[in-house]
C-alpha cells in the first residue's frame, strides 16, 4: 500500500465529517447475508451454492457437467475437513462458509502482501510495514496536508501488536489479516470499541455521551431544525445504548452498539447441509455423502439446466 492508498483509506474513514450533514453515518459491524437469494429448497438450491462457495465461485460451478462438479466438489472437501480423520463436521463447514463468504478479504490481503513484504520471507514485520506506509513522511513535523503521522502510527503500530499473537512483531499472513481487518476477528475486537470510542469521544473522559454520539452522525451546520433520524439516534441511544443509564456509553455499551451480536448465518447453513446430507444421521458427513449430495452444495450444467425449466413453468 503506498501512502496515497492509505490516504485514500484514510479517507474512507472520515468521510462522513465531509459529507451531506442529512446523511447517516454507521459504525455498525453487521455480518452480512450469505446470499441475495431467496432460501428455498423446493425451488432452487442457488442459496446453498452461495452460502458454501461465495456468490462469484458458485457461478463457475454452473456450466460443468455433472461429473466435473462432483470431482471440484471432492477436492473441496479434503480441504474443509482440516483434521484430516475422513469426516466433514458442522464446525469445519461453518468455518468453511465464513473463509468463503470473506474471499474479498483476502484477496484485498493478497493484493497489499507483496508491497508489504519487501525481504519476500513470507512474513511482514512491524518495520517493513512502517517503511512503507509513512517511510519519510515521518520526518516532516509539521506535513502540509494535516495529518499526524507520527500519532497515526502509534496508533497502528497498536493494532499491530494486538494482531500479533506471538508478540514478535512479525505478522504472519492471518494476523496481518487480523490487523487490515479487525472486526472480523474476536481477539481484535477489543481494539475496534478502543479505535471507535477514540475517535468519537471528543473530551477524553473515556466514556460517549450523547451530544459526542450525534456530533459522530450529525453535523448540524448552522441548521436549527435536525432531520427526524437524528431524533430517533437520540431515543435510541437514551432507551438502548446507554443500557445503565447513566448518560454515557462505556467501552461495554459500545461493543455491544458497534459489535452486536448477530444470528449466526453461517452456523445455521452448516447445520441446514448437515443434516440435508448425513444419510446415516450421525452428526458429520463422509465425502461420499457431500458428493452424492452434490447438487444441494454446487452447481452444474444439469442443475442450471433443471431450475430454468421450474422458471419456465412458472411463467
Amino acid at each position: 500500500m503506498d501512502l496515497r492508498h492509505f490516504l485514500m483509506c484514510l479517507s474512507l474513514c472520515t468521510a462522513f465529517a465531509l459529507s451531506k450533514p442529512t446523511e447517516k453515518k454507521d459504525r455498525v459491524h453487521h455480518e452480512p447475508q450469505l446470499s441475495d437469494k431467496v432460501h428455498n429448497d423446493a425451488q432452487s438450491f442457488d442459496y446453498d451454492h452461495d452460502a458454501f462457495l461465495g456468490a462469484e465461485e458458485a457461478k463457475t460451478f454452473d456450466q460443468l457437467t455433472p461429473e466435473e462438479s462432483k470431482e471440484r466438489l471432492g477436492m473441496i472437501v479434503d480441504k474443509i475437513d482440516a483434521d484430516k480423520d475422513g469426516f466433514v463436521t458442522e464446525g469445519e463447514l461453518k468455518s468453511w462458509i465464513k473463509h468463503a463468504q470473506k474471499k474479498y478479504i483476502y484477496d484485498n490481503v493478497e493484493n497489499q502482501w507483496q508491497e508489504f513484504d519487501l525481504n519476500q520471507d513470507g512474513l511482514i514485520s512491524w518495520d517493513e510495514y512502517r517503511n512503507v506506509t509513512y517511510g519519510t513522511y515521518l520526518d516532516d513535523p509539521d506535513p502540509d496536508d494535516g495529518f499526524n503521522y507520527k500519532q497515526m502510527m502509534v496508533r497502528d503500530e497498536r493494532r499491530f501488536k494486538m494482531a500479533d499473537r506471538d508478540g514478535d512483531l512479525i505478522a504472519t499472513k492471518e494476523e496481518f489479516t487480523a490487523f487490515l481487518h479487525p472486526e472480523e476477528y474476536d481477539y481484535m475486537k477489543d481494539i475496534v470499541v478502543q479505535e471507535t470510542m477514540e475517535d468519537i469521544d471528543k473530551n477524553a473522559d473515556g466514556f460517549i455521551d450523547l451530544e459526542e454520539y450525534i456530533g459522530d452522525m450529525y453535523s448540524h451546520d448552522g441548521n436549527a431544525d435536525e432531520p427526524e433520524w437524528v431524533k430517533t439516534e437520540r431515543e435510541q441511544f437514551v432507551e438502548f445504548r446507554d443500557k445503565n443509564r447513566d448518560g454515557k456509553m462505556d467501552k461495554e455499551e459500545t461493543k455491544d452498539w458497534i459489535l452486536p451480536s448477530d444470528y449466526d448465518h453461517a452456523e445455521a447453513e452448516a447445520r441446514h447441509l448437515v443434516y440435508e446430507s448425513d444419510q446415516n444421521k450421525d452428526g458429520k458427513l463422509t465425502k461420499e455423502e457431500i458428493v452424492d449430495k452434490y447438487d444441494l452444495f454446487v452447481g452444474s450444467q444439469a442443475t442450471d439446466f433443471g431450475e430454468a425449466l421450474v422458471r419456465h413453468d412458472e411463467f
